[in-house]
């Protein structure tokens, strides 16, 4: 089985296929992210579904790169009898779902192999497949898929066979069509058409981009590939393609990330607006005013792409796992557990979204003011963390600094922008959750936060305190957490989310240094005055990357390589704000949160009104 970072990603803004280096496509759900899927040799093998295209005999490409600024994949191989390239790409979405690939003849004559093994359901289900004039077509259950192309093909054991010959010059292409079966079939594509209009569509979204600091190549993939796990239709954002990769190889922490999480709302609108996507921002803003609308009470942490509630966990025995890791998971039932932050989270970007400029209407603000009744009446209780913990509850400090986070974004909305709310209570609200915190949360012996009231343990989440502004960089007790937390949980320099084997999680087993933390750390470096030691960090970080710009959920520093699902929205996200920290381009909210400090001290001496 290849490593994570042997894949690289194709898509359509609707659904996304990972690519290996030996040419394979070995995960693709059809016709939606989170649809089951066609070829999931990613987590059972080719048994399970896979369509691969290479050199006969096979092997890993010699190079392989996107063109320019688009998600099309170039994979090249350099053999004895000549050089071929094979182009991937997924079209922008038209009627149905296309994949297409063109095999080029790049020098000499290069014999090459194709094979095709179709299993819809995870693996589960075996199509009926019929030959047609130029190519296939396979039917099971919903799900239908044609394969055209020039070249002749045949069946054996259920699986369908190619081998031609390309010589200097000439370009062979396959298209894979995907429609529901009680749809008429769809006209095919023609192939070169559809990559000049991939590329140009690429092109001119890229173009928007605003971002000048450094690590531009850098960035501007990350955010390709953000955009590419962008659910067109809603603005849903995905925080990954994939489900069940591991978090530790053999181990059970194997989750469905095919979803929107809520938490993930004030970091992505951070990185769209500071870079110069607001369409996207809107999209995504407007996304989770509609997932949220409703009984406050019965928010979720995430929704499907769609705004959909119901993910029910479903674990699916008839796949090995990604190196044997099991069960393989479907649906999250994390969905159903309280996690209080999700309510400052989505307080906190709404009132960004809102201070940035984003147009926006009375419905937003009553979804806030309905959000924050249920956290006025509720942040006192124990909840999973955003970690999403399946031990004990407990009262985390992250959670309710971000509880705080919410009601001090309303005082800040009714102060700026002359909306109704009862401003003296919310400002009472504000300072007895802050003093709440200082007082359970710290431990003065240690000089740093903890992970939980009267808990000695640490938490990578409290390197987020300065940046929602509850305390400034420069407070000492700040300076103490990022020095204990970077002590404490550092894997070979990396960061790990917590010490597992201390914090009761309800799992067995560890996991990998978390990417998203260690680019909070490279911000909370660069906020305590150690930017050189930041910018050292980030620039590691930036070395994990994959060949092509991917990065997953954790990384495994002893056996060096990528773990946990992918590519990760938070991973990525994490990359685009710190780059723009420390090239000095900070995040619009950066200078509104030393003010909403200053204004705060000043504030605790004034008597409140209600």
């Amino acid at each position: 089985m290849p490593a994570i970072e042997d894949y690289a990603l194709i898509g359509d803004l609707q659904t996304a296929a990972l690519v290996g280096r030996d040419g394979a496509i070995d995960w693709l759900c059809l016709p939606h992210f989170d649809s089951p899927a066609c070829f999931a040799a990613l987590l059972g093998g080719a048994d399970a579904g896979t369509w691969q295209m290479a050199p006969a005999g096979g092997g890993p490409a010699t190079r392989r790169k996107y063109r320019e600024d688009s998600l099309v994949l170039e994979t090249e191989w350099h053999t004895e009898h000549g050089s071929v390239r094979l182009i991937d790409l997924m079209p922008p979405r038209g009627v149905a779902a296309d994949v297409v690939r063109i095999v080029e003849g790049l020098g000499g004559e290069v014999a090459m192999a194709m094979t095709l093994r179709l299993r819809f359901d995870y693996g589960h289900v075996v199509p009926w497949v019929r030959r047609l004039d130029g190519g296939l077509s396979a039917i099971a259950g919903p799900d239908a898929v044609w394969l055209r192309t020039p070249v002749d093909t045949h069946g054996r054991d259920l699986t369908t066979f190619a081998e031609f010959t390309v010589a200097e010059g000439q370009r062979i292409p396959f298209v894979l069509t995907h429609q529901l079966s009680h749809l008429p079939a769809p006209e095919p594509v023609d192939a070169e058409r559809a990559l000049a209009e991939t590329e140009r569509w690429w092109s001119k979204w890229m173009a928007q981009c605003q971002y000048t600091g450094s690590w531009q190549p850098e960035v501007r993939r990350a955010l390709m590939l953000l955009k590419a796990l962008t659910f067109a239709p809603t603005g849903g954002i995905l925080a990954a393609a994939t489900t069940s990769l591991p978090e530790q190889l053999g181990g059970p922490r194997n989750w469905d990330y095919r979803y929107c999480w809520l938490r993930d709302a004030t970091f992505t609108l951070q990185a769209l607006l500071g870079t110069g996507f607001a369409e996207e921002a809107r999209a995504w803003r407007e996304w989770l005013v509609r997932a949220v609308a409703g009984d406050p009470a019965d928010l979720q942490i995430m929704y499907g792409a769609d705004g959909r509630r119901r993910l029910p966990e479903l674990e699916l025995p008839w796949l090995s796992g990604y190196q044997n890791s099991t069960p393989v998971r479907v649906g999250n039932a994390a969905a159903d557990q309280l996690q209080l932050d999700v309510w400052g989270e989505v307080l906190d970007g709404l009132h960004l979204a809102r201070d940035c400029g984003l147009p926006t209407d009375n419905t937003a603000w009553d979804v806030q003011r309905a959000l924050l009744d249920f956290l006025e009446g509720n942040w006192t209780k124990r909840d999973s963390s955003l970690w999403e913990i399946r031990g004990p509850a407990r009262h985390f400090v992250h959670s309710k600094v971000m509880a705080w986070a919410g009601v001090d974004r309303a005082v800040r909305t009714v102060e700026n922008h002359d909306l109704p709310g009862p401003l003296g209570r919310w400002r009472a609200l504000r300072d007895e959750i802050h003093a709440d915190i200082c007082h359970r949360g710290y431990n003065a012996q240690r000089g740093s936060f903890t992970q939980s009231y009267g808990s000695d343990h640490l938490d990578a989440a409290l390197l987020l305190l300065p940046r929602v502004g509850f305390l400034p960089y420069d407070d000492p007790r700040i300076v103490g957490t990022v020095q204990a937390v970077q002590k404490e949980l550092s894997c070979d320099g990396l960061l790990l989310r917590y010490l597992p084997e201390k914090s009761d999680d309800g799992l067995p087993g560890g996991e990998g240094a978390f990417l998203a933390c260690s680019f909070w750390l490279v911000d909370a470096l660069c906020g305590i005055g150690r930017p050189a030691e930041a910018t050292a960090l980030f620039e590691r970080l930036l070395d994990l990357r994959n060949d092509v710009g991917l990065l997953s959920e954790e990384y495994d520093p002893k056996a060096g390589r990528q773990l946990g699902n992918t590519p990760q929205a938070f991973s990525l996200v994490g990359l685009i704000n710190s780059a723009r920290q420390l090239s000095g381009h900070h995040t619009m909210t950066s200078a509104h949160h030393r003010r909403q400090q200053l204004s705060h001290r000043r504030e605790r001496a004034r008597p409140n009104h209600n």
